[in-house]
């Protein structure tokens, strides 16, 4: 087990009791307090800039990242969540966590620090499932952000199940054909290459129907037909994409045919606790707006930090905010434990249901203690409260991630066939303390 943190050796016996450390150990701690000052003083501004992230082919863009990414390599803290075979540190879900919370908030600290969306779990299919030849085409370039990807999952009948797709992909001699329409495929106008999933069985058992394949963007048939914004913003990447006899080379399958929901399951789990992280780092700096903004609003009085109300929406940010991260790191310490995302499955959709309510009531309120300064466009926090909106929709809506909480939490009461009135029952727990305890006379008589 990784016990770079404190908190990864929780739950350790030690003969006397239980071991729980919420500490980070020191040369950990440095390197996080290099990372916050250096996002906030270098990272965060290039956010102001107009320059998209992901447009790797702008020159002005490169010319301001790529130093900074060079910072980031000799820190050691280059693309920490890949193992040190691809370049990276491995590091557990922990440590990584606790690097994404700071990352949150700035939009361009997840592609300085290598480990941007979707192109980590892109690379992460690729580096498990790809041929040598796709690592060396697709790979390297990707994990040294020469180009960036798209994965081009979703539907617009579908929505995010894969059950539901329609689009279809036919092996017609040495090639793959590709047909259908695909929605919401994230930076898809910037991307140089697709991770498709497309029905390739379609008479086999639901989940063994879809297969994946690499599609270079420039492929004949590939036809992005507009790029969509989430609300408020002026230039979308939410790329519409129509595949039309799209055909690459029968090697661009990844994995095996029929395997696409086994492998896009498998880059979901971590990515899921990276997005709560950085979640985290969004809503702390929320709480701390809101709170520089209460105390500093003057009114006949004093200020509004000195009335009942705002105080109430302060506290109750805080306490969910720290609720929410302590259970985000439990889950990140438990797949650490396991090395097992299936053992883990129940929390890692417990926090990604519950992320999206923690971030939309904390932006909420901190747009409210702004007043009309806060639903402004001069302020960013109409753009959180989206951003949570978001959340509840990306990698599967809540209501899914709720039901598989159920599922998972239930398994445990198969067994369970209580009677009509059960044995927790005040009356059946009494009969049974009797029996323990009862007669009293007996036992009187016995100490006699």
């Amino acid at each position: 087990m990784d016990d770079s943190t404190s908190l990864q050796k929780a739950a350790k016996w030690e003969g006397l009791g239980v071991a729980w450390d919420f500490e980070t150990d020191p040369e950990f701690q440095a390197k996080l307090d290099w990372m916050d000052d250096f996002v906030r003083a270098k990272v965060e501004p290039l956010g102001m800039l107009g320059i998209h992230p992901y447009d790797v082919k702008n020159p002005r863009r490169n010319e301001l990242v790529r130093p900074l990414q060079e910072e980031v390599r000799a820190k050691g803290l280059w693309a920490c969540h890949l193992g040190p075979e691809l370049g990276g540190q491995g590091f557990g879900q922990v440590k990584l966590g606790l690097m994404n919370e700071i990352l949150g908030g700035a939009s361009f600290a997840p592609i300085v620090f290598g480990c941007q969306a979707p192109d980590t779990g892109n690379a992460e299919i690729i580096a498990h499932y790809g041929t040598p030849e796709q690592k060396e085409r697709y790979l390297q370039p990707l994990l040294a952000n020469q180009i960036v990807s798209a994965f081009s999952m979703t539907e617009p009948q579908g929505g995010s199940d894969p059950t539901n797709f329609i689009t279809h992909a036919e092996l017609d001699g040495n090639h793959w054909k590709i047909n259908g329409e695909k929605w919401f495929s994230t930076n898809g106008k910037w991307a140089d290459f697709l991770i498709v999933m497309a029905v390739t069985d379609p008479d086999a058992p639901r989940h063994e129907r879809m297969s994946m394949f690499i599609v270079p963007v420039d492929t004949p048939g590939v036809d992005i037909l507009r790029n969509v914004g989430v609300y408020g913003q002026e230039n979308g990447s939410e790329s519409y994409i129509r595949y039309t006899d799209v055909r690459v080379p029968a090697d661009h399958l990844l994995g095996e045919q029929g395997g696409a929901f086994a492998i896009s399951q498998t880059r979901l789990g971590g990515g899921r606790v990276h997005h709560a992280m950085r979640t985290v780092g969004n809503c702390r700096r929320l709480l701390d707006a809101m709170s520089r903004r209460a105390v500093s609003r003057k009114t006949r009085t004093g200020t509004i930090a000195d009335y009942q109300a705002v105080q109430m929406q302060i506290a109750d940010s805080y306490i969910e905010l720290e609720q929410f991260k302590l259970f985000v790191l439990k889950t990140a310490w438990k797949i650490d434990k396991h090395q097992n995302y299936r053992k883990v499955r129940k929390d890692i959709a417990a926090i990604k249901a519950l992320m999206p309510k923690v971030y939309h009531d904390i932006a909420h309120r901190c747009i409210h203690i702004h007043g009309s300064l806060g639903v402004s466009n001069e302020m960013p926090f109409v753009g959180s409260l989206i951003g949570s909106m978001v959340m509840g929709i990306a990698d599967g809506p809540t209501e899914v991630h709720k039901v598989t909480v159920a599922k998972q939490h239930l398994r445990q009461y198969r067994d369970v066939a209580d009677p009509m009135f059960p044995d927790y029952s005040l009356l059946d727990r009494r009969a049974r303390a009797r029996e323990m305890y009862d007669p009293v006379e007996e036992i009187v008589e016995a100490a006699e």
